[in-house]
Parts: structure tokens; C-alpha cells; sequence
């Protein structure tokens, strides 16, 4: 039996102008501010003698702008089924001018990072599996196994979508741990702003993994059921 794909309306997607917009808004309000190259106006200050680390900070942020906003198109499943070709191209531009160049820079800017070790392994562990998901999702693509290269896709579309959630943890973990600062931290800000970027750094990029994990995994178990059903359903041919 050849299993049919039913084509959905675009606008029968209720998510993708939701998302759209809050990936527009992010990037309308990130990047401005490093294309100035002012590094007044960054939000990550410069660590230590490290002078190499605002260019590459900002060539970060240009490059990881790419990956998120191609990021939308590429699991829009109206564009991915009615432009197939344009899909492609634009899936090329996400691994070559957004995923591959941000995901080396953050592993360099991660290694540095001021805002202390839990934050340091954080980014650096996110930027390898962002890295490594992508590349494995791009060779499925080559070889052809397209239901493997959309299962390795969807987990770096989490990893890339992070950088949003990332901010809220970060929001929620500022208004829970801030009024602890002359408790549990002893009256050390360093101390509290480590702890909010750390906490804010592994929940924004674990959960939506965890979440991109889990709705693969409904998936698959629909199928069975599905081939489940199908194989008790069929009817007996007697010779």
C-alpha cells in the first residue's frame, strides 16, 4: 500500500505566524546592536585580554540571525512541500552561512565566557551538539534517507530555536534568584549572575532537545499503531 501525503494550507498551520514574528522581533532587537560594532552596546562583556572575542561575538550574532530566520522557512511544511527547491537552497543557507560559522564561534566564545564554568560547559556542549546534529541531518539529506535527515533536523531546529527560550529561563531565573541575593548568595552579584546565566544557559537549550525528542518519539509510536492496526485489519486470503 503507497501511503499518500496530504497537503495542509498554509495558513492551516496556526504556529508559523506566531513563530515568524517572535523570531523577526528577536532578531530585530539582537541584532542591531553588535551591526553598530560598538562594543558599549554588546551584552556580553569582553573577558579578560581576550581581544579576539567581540569580532567573533558579533560574527556570531550575524550568523546565528541566518540560522534562526532560515530556520522558520525550512519546517514550514507548507514551503517545504509546494517550493521543494527553494527549501533546498534555503536549507543551505542554514548550514552554511548560519548553523556551521555560529556554531564554531560559539564554541570559542563559550570557552571564555565571563559568566562563570557552568555556563562555560553549557554553551560549549550546546555548540557541538548544535554542530553535530546539523551535520548529520545535512549528510542524511545527501545520502538521500530523508526520514532520517528530517529527524537529525528537527533536533538542530530546537538547538537553534534556544537561543529564545534561553532569554525567558533567563527572565524567570533573574525574578526567582534575585531576591536571594543577600541569602542564599551572601550578597555576591557575581555570584547570582553566574548562577541566572548558567541556569538560564542549560535550561534553554535542554528542554526544547528534550521536547524535539519526545514528539519524535510520538510519532513513531502513532506509526506502529498505525502498521499495528493495519496488519490485524487485513483480511485472511484463503487458497
Amino acid at each position: 500500500m503507497v501511503e499518500t501525503q496530504v497537503r495542509v494550507s498554509w495558513w492551516r498551520r496556526p504556529w508559523v505566524l506566531p513563530l515568524g514574528f517572535l523570531v523577526v522581533a528577536f532578531v530585530a532587537f539582537s541584532l542591531p546592536r553588535y551591526l553598530t560594532l560598538d562594543r558599549a552596546q554588546s551584552l556580553v562583556p569582553q573577558p579578560g585580554n581576550h581581544a579576539w572575542h567581540y569580532p567573533v561575538l558579533v560574527a556570531h550574532v550575524i550568523f546565528g540571525s541566518i540560522a534562526i530566520l532560515t530556520c522558520v522557512l525550512q519546517i514550514w511544511p507548507w514551503f517545504r512541500q509546494e517550493h521543494p527547491l527553494w527549501h533546498r537552497r534555503t536549507g543551505r543557507v542554514y548550514v552554511f552561512a548560519g548553523v556551521l560559522p555560529a556554531g564554531l564561534m560559539a564554541f570559542a566564545i563559550g570557552i571564555v565566557s565571563p559568566f562563570g564554568p557552568s555556563l562555560q560547559v553549557g554553551n560549549v556542549l550546546l555548540s557541538l551538539l548544535w554542530l553535530g546534529t546539523t551535520i548529520a541531518g545535512f549528510r542524511m539529506a545527501r545520502q538521500k534517507r530523508f526520514v532520517d535527515h528530517r529527524r537529525w533536523m528537527i533536533r538542530s531546529f530546537a538547538l537553534t530555536l534556544s537561543i529564545i527560550t534561553n532569554r525567558i529561563w533567563g527572565a524567570v531565573a533573574a525574578v526567582t534568584l534575585s531576591p536571594q541575593l543577600d541569602t542564599t548568595f551572601g550578597g555576591s552579584e557575581l555570584a547570582l549572575v553566574q548562577t541566572i546565566a548558567g541556569t538560564s544557559a542549560w535550561l534553554g537549550w535542554v528542554l526544547p532537545l528534550l521536547v524535539a525528542e519526545w514528539w519524535l518519539e510520538r510519532g513513531d509510536a502513532k506509526k506502529r499503531r498505525s502498521r499495528s492496526r493495519a496488519h490485524v485489519e487485513r483480511p485472511k486470503v484463503s487458497v
